[in-house]
């Protein structure tokens, strides 16, 4: 396999950001190994940076990692894109992954702007370490996982980490239905397209900054 389109900067990966790389650096600091870098990115990513699929619009540095990192916020595409940008500024070969996936746990607001509970282009990461890709999936930070009684994802460099069939109360809380495969980075012409199909109502929203505050509806 060529890996180097995993180890390159890309448009939205961009990982030769000097902001990436402080943030990559000071992160892995006192990890001896590829897996342990790895591991203490997932969480940095995951709960510094605050999901939230209000902060977004058609403008490319929505989908962009170190756009991402400054805003301190994001949906899961940058969130997943930040990642893989961390983990190929320390040398790890990096790429994003994508399905659509049927969430049962959202708010009412958000619901309705969606048109339904189908999430398309669901991102996550994939990372290679000891020989093999490994997916993990920054999205949700953990005070919102608290706060809608998820179980938050948890990541040890060598098992798949991928969101939990149900949350703490036993009910349904996500479903992959739609595999869309990997990339070297972000395809964002191909995303933008299918989101203006399908969430019209979202898109108008948030490109009009009448945004909200996600956490403040779980």
């Amino acid at each position: 396999m060529d890996f180097e389109p995993y180890k390159a900067a890309g448009e939205f990966i961009d990982s030769r950001d000097a902001g990436v790389g402080e943030f990559a650096r000071k992160v892995a600091a006192g990890a001896g190994d590829d897996v342990s870098r790895a591991v203490k990115l997932y969480y940095a990513v995951r709960d510094e940076i605050l999901y939230d699929p209000y902060y977004g619009g058609e403008d490319r540095r929505y989908f962009r990692a170190s756009d991402c990192l400054r805003a301190k916020r994001g949906f899961c595409i940058p969130k997943a894109a930040l990642l893989a940008a961390g983990a190929r500024y320390l040398g790890i070969p990096a790429r994003v992954a994508f399905a659509d996936v049927r969430n049962h746990l959202s708010t009412k607001k958000l619901l309705e702007l969606m048109g339904g509970d189908i999430f398309i282009w669901h991102s996550l990461t994939e990372l290679y370490l000891e020989g093999r890709w490994v997916k993990a999936t920054p999205a949700f930070n953990l005070s919102l996982c608290q706060r809608f009684g998820v179980h938050p994802l948890e990541f040890d460099g060598r098992h798949d980490s991928l969101f939990h069939e149900f949350d703490q109360a036993g009910r349904k809380h996500m479903e992959y239905v739609r595999d869309r495969g990997h990339y070297a980075d972000v395809p964002y012409e191909a995303i933008l397209a299918d989101l203006r199909k399908t969430y019209p109502r979202w898109i108008t929203l948030i490109s009009e900054g009448k945004r909200g505050e996600f956490v403040t509806e779980a």
